[in-house]
């Protein structure tokens, strides 16, 4: 099966692993008076900061396991650069999520049941885990992160904001050239030392803010 098609698949929003419950932050941006104009600059924004983090991390837990060597490294670094205790939470949550729909789909990989019994395992590590086990070079690796970000984004949109569903695509096709440049540039990326340091203090505050909200459609 090619890389492309295995990406498609993995980034298939109606794959089953807590996607549905995940805004990427819409959410809070929205309360905080982000405009359904403002939407393409919000993708933009997550895909030179947050995005290279989580794709970085990806890539760098992709060649560690390929390695046979411990990802703990992999997953210190993340948390690291990822300062806010919501998105953390968040992120973790999806990837236990994910990691149980893994194990029914390859009950046999070590890489899935490796990060399974990680403390803390995010969820590009988990995503990294079972890339490692279908093959999936680090560049596709990264391109599904970046890509299932932008989709999660856009389809938070539509409950979030009044918009055609023609517009929310066409959001996801403007940003696919910035994910296969946030591929490039992290493709790479071997040790956990390479992964990139951003950050995107407003998405921190706002994914703050969204966990004390008792009125919410999406956890993150």
């Amino acid at each position: 099966m090619s890389d492309d098609l295995l990406m498609m698949l993995l980034g298939d929003a109606r794959l089953p692993v807590a996607g549905h419950t995940q805004s990427a932050g819409l959410e809070p941006a929205v309360r905080a008076g982000l405009t359904a104009a403002e939407v393409p600059l919000y993708l933009a924004a997550r895909l030179k900061t947050v995005l290279r983090v989580e794709a970085g991390t990806a890539v760098a837990a992709l060649h560690l396991m390929n390695q046979g060597r411990p990802v703990d490294p992999v997953v210190r670094a993340w948390a690291a650069r990822t300062p806010s205790p919501a998105l953390r939470k968040a992120s973790r949550t999806q990837a236990r999520a994910f990691l149980r729909i893994c194990g029914s789909l390859w009950p046999d990989s070590q890489h899935v049941a490796d990060a399974t019994r990680l403390v803390g395992a995010p969820r590009p590590v988990a995503v990294a885990a079972a890339a490692a086990t279908v093959q999936l070079s680090p560049r596709s690796l990264a391109r599904l992160i970046g890509y299932d970000d932008v989709q999660t984004v856009a389809s938070a949109a539509l409950k979030l904001l009044p918009l055609d569903p023609a517009t929310t695509t066409g959001w996801v096709h403007d940003a696919l050239p910035a994910v296969a440049a946030l591929a490039e540039e992290v493709a790479d990326i071997r040790e956990a030392t390479g992964i990139p340091a951003l950050a995107a203090p407003q998405i921190e505050v706002w994914a703050q803010t969204h966990a004390l909200t008792s009125r919410r459609l999406f956890s993150a």
